[in-house]
């Protein structure tokens, strides 16, 4: 930089003792260890220039280090306040999770996006985070919470709504929970939740709309033993899929209710019918 020729002679005497790779090496490694851009700086240019008199030098090591130091001079700086060191760095992922506890989610999501994380390690995690410290906000409506999520979220991999939705039950906000669950693609995952909040009814017809058997029988058994025999049976009336099914399980498993169902719907042929069979047995 000075023009000075005394350069190419250092340059000469460290490649005659076979210097050189390790010279750059060391700049490199250096440039980690320093908190100040400018002597960041100054040690990568020293590493290039030494690098262009090297036949084979793996540029891997100079593009991660200018990669990790971009990341460390951002969370150091002044506005953050988060003073890691070159040899904290790569341990326990701190990178992004010191970020979002201290809710520094575009920096974070920035940083996930400048290192390309896998999109489930990084952003995916950063934004269920923030939607989970959203719902603990009492300023808003349920309305206004629950659009402004999944205009964030929308259908990014690796989001469980359900998860989010438990989260604002645990504060209080059912109906939020309940919003949020629309946005749940899975009928699997809206259930559970759903009969934990005693919203049995709507967990009912969640999952007859999945079409999975195995979740109407879970709700179908569910309602049994949390309501009373006729409230019970009325509430199958109003559901056809889930009546039909809970017959079928009644006639292998309990045949004296299907006896009270057939009574209760006053439909004495499958009555008769059923009469008849049992007098085979």
């Amino acid at each position: 930089q000075k023009e000075s020729q005394k350069a190419d002679e250092y340059l000469r005497e460290i490649r005659e003792q076979q210097l050189l790779p390790e010279a750059v090496g060391q700049c490199i490694e250096a440039a980690g260890y320093e908190h100040e851009p400018e002597t960041q700086k100054s040690l990568l240019r020293a590493a290039s220039f030494g690098k262009c008199f090297l036949d084979k030098f793996p540029p891997e090591g100079f593009v991660r280090m200018c990669q990790d130091l971009r990341v460390l001079n951002a969370v150091r700086d002044y506005q953050i306040g988060i003073p890691l060191t070159f040899t904290q760095y790569p341990t326990a992922d701190p990178r992004v999770r010191a970020l979002v506890l201290r809710r520094l989610y575009p920096l974070a999501i920035r940083i996930c996006e400048f290192l390309r994380l896998p999109e489930i390690q990084g952003v995916s995690r950063i934004l269920a985070h923030w939607a989970c410290y959203k719902v603990q906000q009492k300023d808003k409506s349920d309305e206004e919470v629950a659009q402004a999520i999944n205009q964030k979220l929308g259908d990014t991999a690796g989001i469980s709504y359900s998860d989010i939705a438990t989260r604002a039950y645990d504060c209080g906000r059912a109906e939020l929970a309940i919003r949020l669950l629309e946005y749940e693609p899975r009928s699997g995952e809206q259930v559970p939740l759903l009969l934990k909040m005693k919203r049995s009814k709507l967990a009912l017809g969640k999952a007859i709309e999945s079409g999975d058997t195995d979740l109407v029988y879970t709700v179908v058994l569910h309602l049994k033993n949390e309501l009373n025999r006729g409230t019970f049976f009325m509430t199958l009336q109003n559901q056809p899929v889930a009546l039909s099914l809970y017959r079928q399980f009644c006639r292998h498993q309990e045949r004296e209710t299907l006896k009270d169902l057939y009574n209760q719907d006053d439909n004495h042929q499958e009555l008769g019918n059923l009469h008849v069979q049992s007098s085979y047995g």
